[in-house]
């Protein structure tokens, strides 16, 4: 499964963006091929595996059946797919 959270404006010159993450690292690959990512683009931190999108990239990831999570259950799904147990 793979996961959207909210846009945000950042001050990014490309507009708010957002975060794409996955239950898997081959299935966030995968995904982000569908959507004409560059593997180049994927943000290899260990906290939050991801790559970022554009609201427009986001709204194509949404139609391909990317989840909408609002910013608490996008945290509560990062660090679960950390292994770090929410308190």
């Amino acid at each position: 499964m793979t996961y959207v959270d909210s846009l945000i404006d950042w001050g990014w010159r490309l507009g708010p963006s957002c975060h794409l993450i996955a239950d898997t690292i081959d299935e966030l690959h995968s995904f982000a091929d569908r959507l004409g990512m560059r593997r180049s683009w994927f943000q290899d931190d260990p906290k939050l595996r991801h790559y970022d999108l554009t609201a427009k990239r986001r709204a194509v990831a949404v139609r391909l059946g990317a989840v909408e999570l609002d910013r608490r259950e996008f945290v509560a799904k990062a660090r679960d797919l950390r292994g770090v147990s929410l308190p």
